[in-house]
């Protein structure tokens, strides 16, 4: 899985599009991050930017724009609506795939450490990222706001975490954290009253309601405040009103933590409750992005309750989710727009091309696509062959647990398969950069050693790629020869046939971990790989043996 990080930076400047745009600037200097959104508010003189790449890439963006604002944003003369204690006031890192919350809370550490020492801004830590329990809430962390920070000099409680114990009176200070990914999220109803869609948010929100007695009054503490009756959600904000574009009342819900309360949780338990008052639910919209995890798994709930395979390919889970949340019913819902992964991703000039396309470029005298990107597409044929068994295995005469197997090698070959179709490109994308190391100045002593450097570095990145997917092409047997039993018998020779494109993978990649080795002086290195190499084609043999041995039995018997 690919890793990426969401950081959403917010600056003190909402009203001068030329600082705005000189912030964002940088940010766009930085490959490998992609800008996805840039908010800025007069009222609240605050941009808030959101931008996603490899954790690398968004650290240095990060860093860049920080700095920018630091140079243009005077905070001695700003106001806003917003709290705020900072040229950069808040600058939190979001998983997104691949990473951790303690992976973004080290990045959180990493950033502010540099912003503190080069920059010579304080930077406070919260939420996950916080090293202590009192500077987890933003809002305790600002307190006092810009114009409180000078008198914290001195005061051993709030000495910043990262940068000087002093007042930066043109810069203030920068809270840097790691948080959940926030989905901005509204359910539709058949009605234009808010009345009764605020009634559901109260019921559902983790905050809840003021808990009433049998008076219909409130209950209150010792101190005299309301007691909250807690909601049905966690991690769950909402208010209902009204769309005078749509003509329909909306739930407007803020999900803090999709891994606590799923989307299509919070999307049942909400029309559960329309129902009790006589509504009904009748769709859903995202108001921005959402991470792709989050849609795959409510696509794969509603799955399961219409008892279908979830070895289907990714494309159509996600358009079960879709459909099922409604999200399309104001707006079309483009999944390359609306899911982040999407969103950012480059998409392989190689498997982008047609099956006609991709034949007429390999037998080009074009250097690449070669062998290594046809092993990797074998591999991806044998796995979309498997998981087309087992999704025909169900149905007369197959038994539950036959079709539950077979339903969930499917699944597993599903992932594999975009694995294997990832290392169409990554093979020659390897190549080209072997190539472009054999390209650079080769003038001095300094440079000459500097290449040979770069080669070797770049050699051993290519002969990488096809090593994995001989690893893959393993894998990929061993689910062809668990398929062959349980699979659909009317699909035999298409479980052979996998067995065939898995072995001719495995043996590709062999050829081109082994031919990139020639390049390569780190015998170490060498020996390693021909260890493995040897190995996993010897048991790619083995089980391909045992594949074709089973089809045949399977075609005469």
């Amino acid at each position: 899985m690919r890793k990426l990080v969401e950081c959403v930076p917010n600056f003190s400047e909402g009203r001068d599009q030329a600082i705005i745009d000189s912030i964002t600037g940088e940010i766009g200097r930085v490959d490998g991050v992609t800008l996805l959104d840039v908010d800025p508010g007069a009222d609240t003189n605050r941009t808030v930017v959101t931008m996603v790449g490899e954790p690398e890439a968004v650290l240095e963006a990060a860093f860049l724009a920080i700095r920018r604002a630091g140079q243009l944003i005077d905070m001695t003369r700003h106001s806003g609506a917003h709290p705020r204690m900072g040229a950069t006031d808040v600058c939190p890192f979001v998983p997104v795939s691949g990473l951790t919350m303690d992976d973004c809370a080290e990045f959180a550490r990493r950033l502010g450490r540099r912003v503190g020492e080069e920059l010579g801004i304080p930077v406070y830590l919260y939420e996950n990222a916080s090293s202590r329990p009192e500077r987890q809430n933003l809002a305790d962390v600002r307190k006092g706001e810009y114009e409180g920070l000078a008198g914290r000099e001195g005061d051993a409680y709030w000495t910043p975490d990262f940068g000087p114990a002093t007042f930066n009176a043109r810069s203030g200070a920068t809270a840097i954290g790691a948080r959940e990914f926030l989905i901005a999220y509204n359910i539709n109803f058949n009605t234009r009253d808010k009345k009764p869609v605020n009634d559901i948010a109260l019921e559902i929100r983790e905050a809840g309601r003021n808990m009433r007695d049998e008076n219909g009054k409130f209950v209150r503490d010792e101190n005299g405040e309301p007691i909250k009756a807690p909601g049905k959600l966690k991690a769950v904000k909402a208010i209902g009103w009204y769309i005078e574009d749509y003509g329909v009342a909306q739930l407007s819900v803020n999900l803090t933590s999709y891994t606590t309360t799923p989307l299509h949780l919070l999307f049942e338990t909400v029309r559960e409750e329309a129902r009790k008052r006589g509504l009904r639910a009748t769709g859903s919209e995202l108001v921005g992005l959402i991470p792709l995890d989050a849609i795959l798994e409510a696509g794969r709930y509603y799955l399961d309750l219409q008892g279908g395979s979830k070895g289907i390919t990714e494309r159509d889970i996600v358009h079960i989710a879709v459909k099922s949340l409604g999200l399309d019913e104001l707006t079309p819902f483009d999944p390359e727009k609306k899911i982040i992964e999407y969103a950012v991703r480059e998409k392989g000039e190689l498997a982008s091309l047609t099956v006609e396309g991709f034949c007429d470029l390999l037998s080009s005298d074009a250097p690449a696509p070669g062998g290594g990107s046809v092993a990797a597409l074998c591999g991806a044929l044998s796995a979309a062959l498997t998981a087309m068994v087992g999704n025909l295995t169900t149905g007369k005469g197959v038994s539950k647990e036959q079709e539950q197997a077979a339903w969930s090698i499917s699944e597993r070959c599903q992932k594999m398969k975009q694995a294997f179709v990832l290392a169409i490109d990554e093979d020659t994308q390897a190549f080209n950069r072997v190539m472009d190391c054999f390209r650079l100045p080769n003038k001095t002593d300094e440079q000459k050693a500097a290449r040979l450097a770069a080669i070797e570095q770049a050699n051993k990145g290519a002969t990488m790629v096809p090593l994995e997917v001989l690893r893959r092409s393993v894998e990929a047997l061993d689910l062809a020869e668990a398929m062959v039993p349980i699979g659909n018998p009317n699909c035999a020779s298409d479980a052979g046939v996998a067995g065939l494109t898995g072995r001719a993978a495995a043996h590709g990649a062999f050829y081109n971990a082994r031919i990139n080795l020639a390049g390569i002086t780190d015998e170490e290195f060498c020996a390693m790989v021909r260890e493995e190499a040897g190995k996993l084609k010897d048991e790619a043999d083995e089980i391909a043996g045992r594949i074709a041995e089973a089809t045949e039995a399977k075609l005469t018997g």
